[in-house]
């Protein structure tokens, strides 16, 4: 018999500690499969939706900004408002994002930017949007300061507030109304989260449909997944910083995309990851509200991954 987390887990520290929905055997199944087949189309994704290896870190960042500054080249070729929904993580496209943008004279003032969440208590109370450490601080610096003059308008930037967060889904609709085009731009979480929408949320619900319709959530419980990923990607180890709660859109936002453009770049060193059955559930595990990103391939787009995730999953010794 293998001894592995599969055969050791009942009676352990861990008994209990995964979301109640995920079926581990058919996760250490997804993470399995060859390396190159990691592209295979699977019978639920969307036509237009397609994966993309990159080579090297460089290549995905240059990649995800040439995509998102394309969508706001063609949406203002168009004449039509550029909504986006974006992460503060990845985060390295965006200053690519910029200088295409630049390159091509292209000015975002039709670019209405909605930040996908926010670290909060559990009340749903931030931090003021200038501190170190906060979403928007992170958003400015990286985007929306370095376009300078043709950045958004500051009342077309939305922050994951308190009191933002709930009339997000009305003003997008607003906007869609006026032939709006809305893309999402993501990362995917350890524990399989789109935003800070968690698995165990999904428990909370009678029908996917029920799940689908939820828009977003205030002081949003984390997984201790969500905490310890964010330590190490986020916080330099240091886990005491971050918060256990955090504001999110939900998938009545996410997964109304008309476009999607994502990115997993969780390598690190010595031939570690973090990323890399993330990746793969969200590709092969099929819809389940137990793992939110598993819905992403369904909506038409991008995501862009560095080919090291792929595999293969196995352990080294060095």
């Amino acid at each position: 018999m293998a001894i592995t987390l599969l055969t050791t887990l009942k009676g352990s520290m861990l008994d209990g500690f995964f979301p109640a929905g995920w079926d581990l055997a058919k996760m250490d199944e997804c993470a399995s499969q060859p390396p190159e087949t990691i592209c295979d189309r699977q019978p639920w994704w969307s036509p237009r939706f397609e994966p993309v290896p990159c080579e090297s870190l460089e290549e995905f960042d240059v990649k995800m900004g040439h995509d998102i500054a394309s969508e706001i080249r063609d949406t203002a070729n168009d004449g039509r408002p550029c909504i986006m929904i974006l992460p503060v993580g990845p985060m390295g496209m965006y200053k690519w994002a910029v200088y295409f943008l630049q390159e091509w004279n292209v000015s975002c003032t039709h670019v209405h930017g909605f930040n996908m969440d926010e670290w909060s208590d559990a009340d749903g109370n931030t931090q003021p949007g200038s501190e170190p450490g906060s979403f928007e601080d992170a958003m400015t610096q990286a985007f929306y300061g370095p376009l300078g003059k043709a950045a958004p308008a500051p009342n077309q930037r939305h922050f994951a507030t308190k009191d933002a967060l709930p009339r997000y889904a009305e003003q997008i609709a607003k906007l869609h109304k006026q032939g709006g085009r809305l893309t999402v731009v993501f990362g995917i979480g350890r524990a399989m989260h789109i935003a800070f929408w968690e698995p165990h949320f999904a428990a909370e619900f009678d029908s996917v449909d029920e799940w689908k319709a939820q828009t977003h959530r205030i002081g949003a419980r984390l997984h201790p997944l969500t905490i310890e990923q964010n330590a190490i990607t986020s916080f330099k180890s240091r886990t005491t910083l971050v918060s256990c709660y955090a504001n999110t859109v939900g998938p009545g936002l996410f997964l109304k995309a008309d476009r999607i453009i994502g990115g997993c770049d969780g390598v690190l060193n010595r031939g570690m990851m973090w990323q890399g059955l993330s990746l793969w559930c969200t590709l092969r595990y099929g819809p389940d509200p137990w793992v939110t990103s598993s819905f992403m391939p369904t909506l038409p787009g991008r995501l862009f991954f560095l080919k090291d995730l792929a595999g293969p999953l196995e352990p080294e010794c060095n």
